[in-house]
């Protein structure tokens, strides 16, 4: 189709929690310049401490949804998705950088794959990558992601690989299919989307992309990732770093509770847990400002907590 005729067939959804005024300015550019394909913007107030403002009476192309207990990203996101009317959904992270004329050119490079999960080439601020096509999560992966030893070496494209991300999707110049695409900008198809029955709420955050993605493989719905389209996404956490481990992990058990090995899992990152504190000792008597007990405790700790949960 021509880009002078591309059909209104999206409704961005914003997930917000926190200082409005990243996602304040974002709703304000994507109002100001649409593009051809957006049809509308919506903010989904996961009863964030201070609330989103609704829209000012008379003003076009937003819709302010705000839940009465907070709830995490999937279960926000899905409370955004109940008010879209398209065909597509873009959800987009408040700290993403996008224009409508990017969002245009993602819908026309996802249409030969519709209907797909698509994302742009998600990059830092630096320009290098966020590693937007990932492999579906392995013990092995999270594995070697939880020895902090080989964070020294987190430049090579070899660790990248091994702790599942997808480097050909990073390097490719043409859309890649790939197991799964980060959820910060994230095209989905809303009645493939709705038939799995959304994202599962069960997670608060982290891995409910990926799961969404697994339970819409079964379907034969493929993930690409669009290298052509570079978005901006800042990294700007609204909580503190202990805690998103803290999910992260327990997201990690709940999602290989459900398409994995749990208690190959837990072996492994205690394993891994010990890796690290022999190594953390060694560098505690060397001198270096590290606690190799208390280290010990706190990884340990989280494994237990996720495998509980």
């Amino acid at each position: 189709m021509p880009a002078s005729r591309i059909a209104p067939s999206v409704t961005v959804v914003i997930p917000h929690y926190g200082d409005p005024e990243p996602t304040r300015a974002l709703v304000d550019a994507l109002l100001a310049a649409p593009g051809r394909s957006v049809a509308g913007v919506v903010v989904s107030d996961d009863a964030s401490p201070e609330p989103y403002p609704q829209p000012a009476p008379g003003r076009e192309g937003l819709t302010v949804v705000r839940r009465e207990a907070n709830g995490g990203f999937g279960a926000n996101v899905n409370t955004g998705l109940a008010e879209v009317r398209t065909e597509l959904a873009l959800v987009l992270n408040s700290d993403a950088e996008i224009t409508g004329e990017q969002i245009d050119a993602l819908v026309e490079a996802a249409r030969p794959y519709q209907p797909a999960v698509v994302s742009p080439q998600v990059v830092n601020e630096d320009g290098s990558p966020q590693w937007s096509g990932r492999h579906f999560p392995t013990v092995t992966h999270q594995t070697v992601e939880w020895l902090t030893p080989l964070a020294r070496f987190r430049h090579l494209p070899a660790l990248h690989e091994a702790v599942g991300h997808d480097v050909r999707a990073a390097e490719a110049d043409s859309p890649v299919a790939v197991d799964w695409v980060m959820g910060a900008v994230m095209l989905l198809p809303m009645a493939e989307v709705r038939a799995v029955g959304g994202f599962d709420e069960e997670y608060f955050m982290n891995s409910e992309e990926v799961d969404l993605q697994r339970r819409l493989r079964e379907r034969g719905v493929p993930s690409v990732v669009v290298p052509s389209v570079r978005v901006v996404h800042g990294l700007h956490g609204s909580s503190d770093p202990l805690r998103r481990r803290a999910w992260l992990v327990d997201s990690r058990f709940r999602y290989a509770r459900k398409f994995g090995r749990p208690r190959l899992l837990r072996g492994a990152l205690t394993a891994a847990t010990g890796v690290n504190w022999a190594v953390n000792r060694v560098r505690q008597t060397r001198g270096t400002d590290v606690d190799a007990n208390a280290v010990f405790r706190a990884e340990r700790d989280l494994i237990w907590k996720g495998t509980r949960r």
